[in-house]
């Protein structure tokens, strides 16, 4: 396991509380909750700079056309039994 550093940090009473009730719900500590949150939300940040970095000098048409020309070359595949929408 990696060294741990302890991190203060100050919210407001409401959010403590909203907080403290979503730990509670999930049957964990308010630590391993912020620490699950903390990491989803910083991966989730770094996944979007690396889409804007990918996509950066690429106009909105060229990313459009890239998608329409994969599409077109699935339009007439039908999707797996386990994939379709019961209706």
């Amino acid at each position: 396991m990696s060294k741990t550093n302890v991190l203060t940090i100050r919210v407001p009473a409401d959010l403590k509380n909203r907080i403290a009730q979503a730990a509670e719900y999930q049957g964990v500590s308010i630590n391993q909750l912020a620490m699950y949150m903390f990491a989803k939300e910083i991966g989730n940040i770094e996944a979007g700079q690396f889409i804007s970095n990918f996509w950066k000098g690429h106009s909105k048409s060229d990313i459009l056309s890239d998608f329409d020309e994969v599409m077109a070359k699935a339009k007439d595949e039908q999707p797996p039994a386990w994939d379709k929408l019961e209706g």
